[in-house]
């Protein structure tokens, strides 16, 4: 089961388009486990050999609580503002008008 839900994460988070974000939540609602937010972070840590898009993916509150699986402390918000998307204080300021809304296809 943890391969299968993976593979959907992944999928769906390769599907948020350049300069959008969405929410660990918004993908767990997604892909039918709405209670599983923190294991689509579980999945996120382990997307990297995947090509995944994994900065484009913040909390519920457009903190970027992902921030330390990166290289680095502060990659995930330079990709993101390469992206245009305005970060302060590790939070998207412009969160709602940068959301994403997931829909996974089957």
């Amino acid at each position: 089961m943890e391969s299968n839900f993976f593979e959907k994460v992944f999928e769906l988070t390769k599907q948020i388009p350049v300069g959008k974000v969405t929410s660990y939540g918004a993908i767990a609602k997604a892909i039918g486990s709405p209670k599983s937010a923190r294991m689509v972070g579980w999945a996120l840590n382990k997307s990297t050999i995947h090509n995944v898009p994994a900065h484009r993916v913040v909390n519920r509150n457009g903190l970027l609580t992902g921030k330390n699986h990166f290289a680095n402390m502060n990659t995930m918000q330079e990709l993101l503002e390469n992206e245009g998307i305005i970060i302060q204080k590790n939070k998207i300021i412009n969160f709602k008008e940068c959301f994403w809304q997931p829909k996974f296809k089957t």
